[in-house]
């Protein structure tokens, strides 16, 4: 169902019914450091742990530089009711490394810290994420990866309406590379 989400007065944020999706910001950092200092966080994912606020604060930097190069990055999710991070979530341009043998493609993704796993807020923000992409930017088509044993982020993939179309190794490790095309 078309604009079920809400584009808020600055164009890059977004409100869902329980979610503010924002640009992050630099207080973000210690919200990044607790979630990307969890190895059930990154069980999934190819990425080292971190272990200092210094680390977190280099993140934040990374996908507001994104911003700022590319248009578009992950946001800070954060709970309307609480005003507490909740983790990231959104499209991304992969143009400064290659998976899967590929460059130059828009990726949708989402990091929950643990306490805010099994309450839909990952599909609740990778829904507004998705339709933003698509109605919004007009992208083509999105793409998203993972790994074999994640099976709750394949599940929010494909109800996403995206497609696996094919497997391929990385890191030593089997994940999935799923398509969509907007047909809008």
């Amino acid at each position: 169902m078309p604009g079920w989400y809400t584009p808020c007065a600055a164009m890059d944020s977004l409100t869902t019914p329980r979610l503010l999706l924002r640009p992050m910001q630099p207080d973000d950092a210690p919200g990044i450091l607790a979630l990307d200092s969890d190895p059930e966080v990154l069980r999934y994912l190819p990425n080292q742990l971190i272990s200092t606020l210094a680390e977190a604060a280099a993140t934040v930097d990374y996908v507001r530089q994104q911003y700022e190069q590319n248009g578009i990055g992950r946001w800070a999710v954060v709970r309307q009711d609480t005003g507490e991070f909740v983790g990231w979530c959104g499209i991304k341009l992969v143009n400064d490394h290659v998976i899967n043998g590929r460059t130059n493609y828009y990726d949708i993704g989402y990091r929950l810290l643990q306490r805010h796993w099994g309450q839909g807020f990952a599909s609740e923000a990778a829904q507004a994420s998705f339709r933003y992409a698509f109605e919004v930017l007009q992208l083509p088509e999105i793409h998203a990866t993972a790994m074999h044993g994640n099976h709750a982020s394949r599940r929010i993939l494909e109800r996403l309406g995206m497609t696996e179309q094919e497997e391929f190794v990385m890191d030593e490790a089997a994940w999935y590379w799923y398509t969509a095309v907007n047909s809008l």
